[in-house]
């Protein structure tokens, strides 16, 4: 994917429910901005998205408004007009870090083994699947 002085970078982006469980899993390179990752994976959204810093801008935010869904996320403080912030829903967002830190505990995906994009990204969704897995495992 992407490559810089450090070597191989690669973000993972995911759009989960309200449970946290995977709904979309995306991979881009490290360098690229997250607004444009975005674009593509809204249809996926819910009606409470959260994400990261890609959702500050006011293009998607009006985006994501159109489909039916709102940008929860804590505005730069430097705006003349911050759009207002819904403190219930921003408490909401630890569901998808806990989904992260989830996915971490794999080996193979914190240390990046795989090189390719496509076996990467293979992995990340075998991950996502265990994930899912394990909220519907029988406990008898």
């Amino acid at each position: 994917m992407g490559r810089s002085r450090g070597g191989l970078t690669t973000r993972i982006h995911a759009v989960t429910d309200a449970r946290g469980l995977p709904i979309t899993l995306k991979l881009t390179a490290g360098q690229a901005h997250d607004g444009r990752s975005a674009d593509d994976m809204l249809g996926t959204a819910g009606p409470d998205p959260a994400g990261g810093s890609g959702l500050r801008q006011q293009p998607l935010r009006d985006q994501l408004a159109a489909v039916g869904a709102k940008a929860v996320l804590r505005p730069i403080s430097r705006r003349t007009a911050p759009p207002p912030l819904d403190k219930e829903a921003y408490r909401r967002r630890n569901r998808i870090e806990r989904f992260f830190s989830k996915l971490k505990h794999y080996r193979a995906i914190a240390t990046r083994y795989e090189k390719h994009d496509a076996n990467f990204l293979a992995f990340v969704k075998l991950a996502a699947t265990r994930i899912w897995l394990r909220v519907y495992e029988s406990v008898t």
